[in-house]
């Protein structure tokens, strides 16, 4: 699968275009500039673009109106196409937002619903009662997701809200070339319909890719062979920034372990979940960190730890954005791309992930762990790279059986010597691949 060995790259189209926050119904070609970004996102080392809702929606883009029209306040299909192509001419796979679990109510099929009430044949494309009234005098009640009635959600064990969905997937690959979907709360999805999806994709397209948005609980419940291939590590974004402020790298440490680890009762060994550090939905982690100096470290710590890691458009270069501002503090729009010595880090970074089948794909074990510092192994059958991180603001020399007596730096590209014990400068990272 083609994603266990890529950088993702994450945009929030009608944020980052600066459409209007609702939808006024006019078509302008925002989506272009995303092509105009192709070339950076492909410097900075990622080959695969997530991108967040783009489908025609009442406001935010997760109350989606039409599954088969691209927004109007990002453009038309056309423009949205030629947005992929020049993304795949950089040689960047494209993941799109599948929101499957609800829909706006502005959806084409509840507006007749609406309309028509009992004598509508897509009332059973919803959770309707004909008893009862909704917030919006409908002269019905339905479902709405998590209590938010702005979200109808969809009845995904009627065939024939299967049927469309999937119709409209293939639509997408057919018109766009789309390389897989990140499933948008993936964890209230119908286990079934996840199964058929999944059948469906893997005839629809070679390597298509599944990812869900899970929060807690037992990751394996979705991610296996009949369902998911990937899904959000949320419990590790929590351990990183977390570990950084408490400056205690057992948290993530001990975490990774948990998932990761050489013992039997490992979690989650050999799976491939999507690594970030911030993303649309959480303080931007320029915002988080207490120590300024421990940010290019935590994308240390996300492109040494195992999963696939995934940069949200604008930290890249240290952009701020926090929750408690709501989410338009996330998702801004900026005139073009920064590059500055963060984004130089993440992105030698980023091509020593890519380039190293260790990093992608190797087992995980601790060498070596303080608060302070770290060093993990990650190892395949022909490649051993260890990731050693200080987080201290003071220089530290550490003792362990490196095995060999120099290694290369995938980072810097400079030659380490194990001779006398390892020198970890102040506020430093290093991925060493070991002579053989």
């Amino acid at each position: 699968m083609w994603a266990y060995q890529s950088v993702f790259y994450q945009i929030y189209p009608i944020g980052f275009c600066g459409a209007p926050h609702q939808n006024d119904g006019v078509t302008v070609p925002r989506i272009a500039k995303a092509a105009d970004w192709a070339g950076h996102i492909e410097k900075l080392g990622c080959d695969a673009v997530y991108f967040s809702p783009i489908f025609e929606s009442d406001s935010h883009g997760y109350d989606t109106r039409d599954f088969r029209k691209v927004d109007c306040r990002l453009g038309t299909n056309k423009d949205f196409a030629a947005v992929c192509k020049a993304m795949h001419g950089q040689g960047v796979k494209v993941v799109l937002d599948g929101v499957f679990n609800h829909v706006g109510r502005g959806f084409w099929a509840f507006r007749d619903v609406q309309e028509k009430k009992w004598d509508s044949p897509y009332k059973d494309w919803f959770h309707i009662s004909f008893e009862g009234n909704s917030n919006y005098n409908d002269g019905f009640w339905y479902e709405g997701w998590e209590g938010h009635y702005e979200l109808v959600k969809l009845n995904l064990q009627n065939p024939a809200v299967v049927d469309h969905l999937l119709d409209c997937i293939r639509g997408w690959v057919e018109e766009f070339d789309i390389d897989g979907l990140r499933l948008d709360v993936a964890y209230c999805l119908d286990k079934d319909f996840l199964r058929r999806l999944r059948a469906f994709c893997d005839g629809l397209k070679p390597d298509f890719f599944l990812v869900g948005e899970l929060l807690h609980g037992d990751y394996n419940q979705f991610v296996n062979d009949g369902m998911l291939h990937s899904c959000t590590n949320y419990e590790c974004y929590k351990g990183l920034y977390s570990s950084m402020n408490s400056m205690n790298l057992f948290e993530i440490t001990h975490s990774l372990l948990r998932q990761f680890g050489p013992e039997n009762w490992t979690l989650y060994r050999g799976k491939h979940l999507l690594s970030f550090v911030d993303n649309h939905d959480v303080t931007r982690v320029a915002s988080i960190l207490s120590t300024p100096e421990h940010l290019p470290l935590i994308y240390a710590l996300l492109f040494g730890m195992p999963g696939i890691p995934c940069i949200y458009y604008g930290s890249e270069w240290g952009a701020k954005g926090e929750k408690s501002q709501g989410d338009d503090a996330l998702r801004p729009s900026f005139d073009e791309p920064e590059w500055n010595e963060l984004t130089d880090a993440i992105a030698a970074m980023a091509n020593a992930h890519k380039n190293s089948k260790a990093l992608c794909c190797g087992d995980f074990k601790q060498l070596v762990l303080t608060n302070k510092q770290c060093i993990w192994q990650r190892q395949t059958e022909d490649e051993r790279v260890l990731v050693a991180v200080n987080i201290d603001a003071e220089p530290c020399t550490v003792h362990f059986d490196a095995g060999c007596g120099q290694a290369l730096d995938l980072i810097t590209g400079k030659l380490h010597d194990f001779g006398g014990g390892s020198e970890l400068p102040a506020y430093s990272a290093a991925f060493w691949k070991m002579e053989r």
